[in-house]
């Protein structure tokens, strides 16, 4: 399995003029760690759109700078060589692109305004639109690979359903912080220790990018619900998974609080969809 990268992300330079910002370079070196971490293959798409405008040229949108025919066959070039190259190496997993690009984009793209339409449109850009087949992953989704997860510890099922659900989520290229791992499972702990364990777990969710959250339960683990609080605050992903069959009322399958802050799913398969980008490195098979 490998991974088909705008090629910008591994070398920013190639972008148009004064738009690469430190959190894009941020975002570009995470999906580059994450591919490193995991052993996953990675190959670049070849930058059309500065090699047909030039180094260092200026942004724009896609009317007035690429619809013309010679952009257009230097795409068709660049495809029937990538699909040659498939049929020897295969298909890859996903497409990395970077959205807004009218070249690269996956759910937007610049395309320039029509009529007095908005000049951001949904879709693919023009080269990816060629790979309709392949999946696609914005490079923001695809820097998404550090998870907090949070849920109740107390029990010896409790704790082992924990290490099954990490194993499961770190099988999608992900990396799991485990609370219950750094000592946070002791029924008897001293104040240096509990204020140890807080802040170590206080870091973790500062570092990650996804809270997943167990919040199974009559009523939800009041750990768990401090670390989704937090973590809204912090605007971060937060899915919960609430494989009780029971609700809290009418409308509510959990404290409507926890529902409305994060994305609730009722079992493991419907968490891994939930995953910004999921790349089944050991996938996950429900018996």
């Amino acid at each position: 399995m490998y991974l088909l990268l705008c090629p910008c992300i591994k070398n920013p330079e190639l972008r148009a003029r004064g738009i690469t910002h430190q959190n894009d370079l941020d975002v570009f070196y995470q999906v580059l760690l994450r591919c490193k971490t995991f052993k996953i293959s990675i190959k670049m798409l070849p930058c059309a759109e500065t090699i047909f405008l030039g180094p260092n040229h200026e942004p724009g949108h896609f009317i007035g700078r690429l619809d013309s025919p010679d952009f257009s066959n230097l795409i068709s070039k660049f495809e029937d060589k990538i699909r040659d190259e498939w049929k020897n190496e295969g298909l890859p997993y996903a497409i990395i692109g970077v959205d807004s690009s009218p070249v690269c984009g996956v759910r937007y793209t610049w395309y320039g305004s029509v009529n007095g339409s908005d000049a951001k449109i949904p879709g693919r850009g023009f080269f990816l639109q060629r790979f309709p087949e392949i999946l696609a992953y914005d490079v923001f989704e695809a820097a998404c690979w550090k998870v907090y997860l949070a849920a109740p510890l107390f029990s010896e099922a409790e704790c082992d359903f924990n290490r099954k659900l990490a194993d499961i989520i770190s099988g999608y290229a992900m990396q799991v912080h485990l609370p219950q791992d750094c000592g946070d499972s002791e029924h008897s702990r001293t104040i240096s220790i509990q204020k140890e364990i807080f802040e170590k777990n206080l870091q973790a969710i500062d570092n990650a990018d996804i809270v997943v959250a167990v919040i199974d339960g009559a009523d939800a683990d009041s750990g768990t619900s401090w670390e989704m609080g937090y973590a809204f605050a912090q605007r971060k992903k937060i899915i919960s998974l609430r494989t009780d069959f029971r609700h809290v009322g009418y409308n509510e399958r959990v404290n409507l609080m926890l529902e409305q802050s994060s994305v609730v799913v009722n079992d493991i398969s419907s968490l891994i969809q939930a995953l910004p980008c999921p790349i089944p490195i050991r996938p996950f098979r429900d018996m």
